[in-house]
């Protein structure tokens, strides 16, 4: 029987709505953990590759990636790439995860195939964050599967409120049909801009309904955020002063408090 408390927890961030700044806290979370002396995996789930492009790499260097590791098989440790980050790797994410549901539908024990790829590696990281598309297709199943927790970046607004309540729904249901799914770690308000009413109105709504779910940290609309990953750097390493890596920094203390690895 393998010792699960040397394994490391995998964690995916999970948003069936775009623009929530999911990417951006995935690499964020990432690179902070990796700051605090953990050695870290972030797989990008994405066909998009913005995680890994966010992490300096060119798109000649995303094949092979998670695609070719879930869908043909190969092994993992032939596609991880190492990132300028001390302690952070990455398995990208390319254009090939188009296609990663029509193809995962015709396979047997579809939604436990990417814990299955990770496993060879798990006990080599500390964590492992998981990039996920914004859905709820069979690469987001796999990643709740495969997950210890799933973390879901929210920005304060009345339809992301909404799209939040049956997210959570969908869960459930996942687990209900499946079994294992991860547990939620927290909600994280994202591109906070107090200025607007609005923005106070849902946070405080949101922090009332759901308690201590909500992550004490907020992260603020800054710009410092947007343009660290045209420079592929990550916050810290863009501009180590913003507001927004100090959010994130204090994101990495509560996340590593939640699940007693601090």
């Amino acid at each position: 029987m393998t010792d699960r408390r040397k394994d490391g927890r995998i964690i995916a961030l999970v948003n069936n709505k775009g623009g929530v700044a999911k990417t951006t806290s995935a690499v964020a979370l990432a690179a902070g953990l990796a700051d605090e002396g953990k050695r870290v995996l972030l797989v990008d789930l994405d066909a998009q590759g913005s995680a890994s492009l966010s992490l300096g790499l060119d798109r000649a260097q995303l094949v092979p990636g998670t695609a070719e590791v879930i869908l043909d098989g190969k092994p993992v440790r032939a596609a991880i790439r190492p990132t300028a980050v001390e302690g952070l790797d990455v398995l990208p994410g390319s254009m090939a995860l188009v296609s990663a549901d029509l193809v995962l539908a015709e396979v047997q024990g579809r939604e436990a195939v990417l814990k299955a790829v990770l496993h060879p590696v798990r006990a080599e990281y500390d964590f492992i964050v998981l990039d996920c598309p914004p859905s709820l297709g069979l690469l987001v199943v796999n990643a709740l599967v495969a997950a210890d927790f799933f973390l879901v970046p929210l920005t304060p607004d009345y339809l992301a409120l909404e799209g939040l309540v049956n997210l959570l729904a969908a869960v459930d249901r996942i687990r209900a049909g499946i079994g294992h799914v991860g547990e939620l770690l927290g909600v994280l308000l994202t591109m906070v801009d107090h200025r607007l009413n609005v923005s106070g109105e849902i946070g405080t709504m949101i922090r009332r309904h759901y308690g201590r779910a909500v992550f004490k940290v907020e992260v603020p609309v800054n710009v410092r955020l947007k343009e660290a990953p045209s420079f592929g750097k990550t916050i810290f390493d863009y501009d180590a002063g913003a507001t927004g890596a100090a959010a994130y920094r204090e994101l990495v203390k509560e996340v590593l408090h939640r699940v007693g690895r601090s």
